[in-house]
Formats: C-alpha cells, structure tokens, sequence
C-alpha cells in the first residue's frame, strides 16, 4: 500500500537507515477481521495540507477502488453461491452412487 501511495505520489522511498517521522495522527484502528467495504472507501477524507495531494483526484480514484471492490465481491459471492450448488449435487450424486452400489 505504502508503495502504491509513493508512486501515486512520485514521493521516493524512505532510506532504510533514515529515521522517518510523521507529523500526522495515525488512522483511527479497524478491525482486521471486517472486510472493506465500498462505501467505506467512497467516503473515506483526508486530511488536506498546504502542499498535500490534490482532493479531487484522490476521490476519483476512491470512487474508481470503490467501484472495482464491488465488482469483486460480487463475484466472490457468486463463486461462494455456485460453490455451494455444486458442493450439494456432488453430495447428492454420491448418495445416489453409494445406494445404487449397495442394491446390486
């Protein structure tokens, strides 16, 4: 993240041996275990400085992460959804193949 931040930025990174400091509050904690969501990213602000990042073009790019998110857990949930049809009909054809076997 940190580097897609310096390349959005054109910011060079940080010298292993240079101690870096922040004049900034850290971002409040999340929970680790509670996905992103869309419209978390959609409404997410920033904080602007003097020289900072240009707002507008921050949010154009939020809307675009935003919207690609949700396309992917759109699709996640289908796969989760077909997963479970075929997990079921492979249930049910060895419940057919294991009756079929033990009337012979």
């Amino acid at each position: 993240m940190r580097s897609l931040i310096r390349r959005l930025t054109h910011r060079p990174s940080p010298s292993p041996h240079r101690r870096v400091t922040r004049h900034h509050k850290p971002a409040a904690p999340t929970h680790p275990r509670l996905p992103l969501r869309p419209g978390q990213i959609r409404d997410r602000y920033f904080s602007v400085r003097r020289r900072g990042l240009d707002p507008v073009e921050i949010r154009d790019f939020l809307h675009r992460v935003a919207d690609e998110l949700t396309t992917a857990q759109t699709a996640l949930v289908a796969v989760q959804e077909e997963n479970v049809r075929i997990k079921n009909a492979l249930r049910e054809w060895q419940s057919a193949q294991s009756a079929r076997h033990h009337h012979r």
